[in-house]
């Protein structure tokens, strides 16, 4: 069985450690000086967002869990023979003497940049889910599900299998993740996109109304309501895409779920062709969502996993000349979706991404100047870091505070772990939005604002500018971003290639 492999993402700070290694101890000093002056002032938005969110309800976001089921590849072949209920029991059980051996020689042979999540990490983090949010109404979770090189390391370990038994693996560990994320919140429904490594046949490939499709929609659409539940499972056998109604006690509110591997620069079909078909039946099907949505007075959450927008680490990494005439590169391949969000800002009140491992924010504003300043507020974007740890970053995942009547996002705290093995792990608070950046939501207008003084602070000196900078990726190089920052600022509120060039270059503009 030949399939092909891919590398997966690495996040463009990584690239620059050593360039501007000088200016990390300046910069972190910076940070740690933040929290004492503003001590005061936090305590009093505290008390006030506390008195606020009386009434609202909390949902997780979770993101690129990448589970790693060859963790011990001694274990993968009574994975391949039981059925997805006896993983647990055999994943508990103590390793193998060889485990640590025998998992860094697949590691070299597949290229791997680092590890995804072990069965300890996935546990520690489904506690952790457990115990800072109790109360949560929902979980989303935007993708990437297995770990990266999946397909590399079953055809090392398994080189004679067949497409169908690979096909059979896949489902079945991400069956098991779904079901994990689902004990580990009790009657709360689970809703989850696809990432590009969610694939019976490689990383950025997929065949839409395929066989994986099919039988993944089940797993997917399990806890669904009965009068919902067969359209989502049918639009997921399609396309891995549906739309379902977020539960009480929050009102007219849909959840629209993309599959936006399709709409992707790197993908191909299973065959590795490039074909824009799926990606177009899609954004037509998102369009009538949205169409309908306003029709029936009904508020819009969207979740993918690709964002809409600038690939800065790409567009770095490839030297790109963006003022001197080269595009910059980008996630997706039109800017159609990114388009189609801001342009339906009436509508959609959050948009979900991920991909990038990383704790971000964005907004997608329309590029249209004849409208009016309400109307080029856009759509606000909340980026979610990864629980895998494969760029160095530490696990973290995020609850959301909503408002039940209008759906906004009121408020989050991302809760980040002290280690990155998920052994003897504490989990605890790193930040809290409201607290951080002294906002009362999370909203077009709200971020619209931040984004414009994160841009009026080319050095980042500014107490906001360095609380992003602190919490862009816990327990890696962070400061870094420093050194990119103005650029970095850019692609956070320029979807589109023509407006991040007029952004980073004056004379574009």
């Amino acid at each position: 069985m030949k399939r092909n492999h891919q590398p997966g993402i690495t996040h463009f700070v990584a690239i620059c450690i050593v360039a501007i290694s000088c200016l990390l101890f300046a910069c972190c000093v910076a940070v740690a000086q933040i929290g004492g002056s503003t001590a005061t002032h936090n305590a009093e938005l505290k008390t006030k967002v506390v008195q606020q969110t009386k009434g609202r309800v909390s949902a997780l976001l979770v993101s690129d869990i990448h589970f790693e089921p060859f963790w011990d590849p001694s274990k993968v072949q009574q994975l391949i023979s039981l059925p997805v209920g006896d993983w647990k029991r055999v994943l508990a059980a103590p390793p193998s003497t060889d485990q640590a051996q025998r998992f860094a020689e697949l590691q070299k042979s597949c290229h791997t940049r680092g590890s995804d999540t072990s069965y300890s990490l996935f546990e520690s983090s489904l506690k952790a889910m457990q115990t800072h949010s109790a109360d949560a109404k929902f979980m989303a979770v935007s993708g990437d599900l297995i770990a990266h090189a999946f397909s590399c390391k079953y055809d090392v370990l398994y080189p004679h299998s067949t497409p169908s038994d690979y096909r059979a693996f896949v489902e079945k560990t991400i069956n098991y993740v779904i079901g994990e994320l689902r004990d580990a919140v009790p009657g709360v429904p689970v809703y989850v996109a696809l990432g590009n490594n969610d694939s019976d046949c490689g990383d950025y490939q997929l065949d839409a109304h395929g066989e994986f499709l099919s039988a993944t929609s089940i797993g997917v659409t399990k806890d669904f309501p009965a009068s919902e539940r067969q359209r989502a499972m049918d639009s997921f056998a399609e396309g891995g895409f549906y739309s379902v109604s977020l539960p009480g006690p929050i009102q007219h509110t849909r959840l629209v779920v993309l599959n936006d591997l399709f709409m992707s620069k790197k993908y191909t079909t299973c065959a590795g062709k490039t074909d824009l078909t799926a990606a177009n039946a899609q954004l037509a099907w998102l369009q009538q969502q949205i169409d309908a949505a306003r029709a029936h007075h009904e508020k819009v959450w969207v979740m993918g996993h690709i964002p809409p927008g600038i690939d800065l680490h790409s567009t770095v990494k490839q030297l790109d000349d963006v003022c001197g005439g080269q595009g910059p590169e980008m996630f997706l391949s039109s800017e159609k979706l990114a388009d189609e969000l801001a342009d339906s800002q009436d509508v959609i009140q959050l948009a979900i991404f991920a991909h990038t491992h990383m704790d971000e924010m964005r907004i997608l504003q329309p590029e249209k100047t004849d409208q009016s300043a309400a109307l080029r507020k856009g759509t606000a974007v909340k980026m979610v870091g990864s629980i895998s740890p494969i760029d160095g970053n530490n696990p973290s995942f995020t609850v959301a505070y909503i408002d039940p009547t209008s759906a906004a996002l009121m408020d989050y705290q991302v809760f980040t772990a002290s280690n990155q093995t998920g052994i003897d792990t504490k989990w605890a608070e790193e930040y809290d939005f409201a607290r951080s950046y002294h906002k009362e939501t999370y909203t077009s207008s709200s971020i619209s604002e931040l984004l414009a003084g994160f841009a009026s602070d080319p050095d980042s000196k500014t107490e906001a500018s360095q609380s992003y900078i602190k919490n862009f990726s816990v327990g890696y190089l962070s400061p870094v971003l420093k050194a990119f920052w103005p650029q970095y600022v850019c692609s956070l509120s320029n979807g589109t290639a023509k407006t991040y060039r007029a952004c980073v270059c004056p004379s574009a503009k």
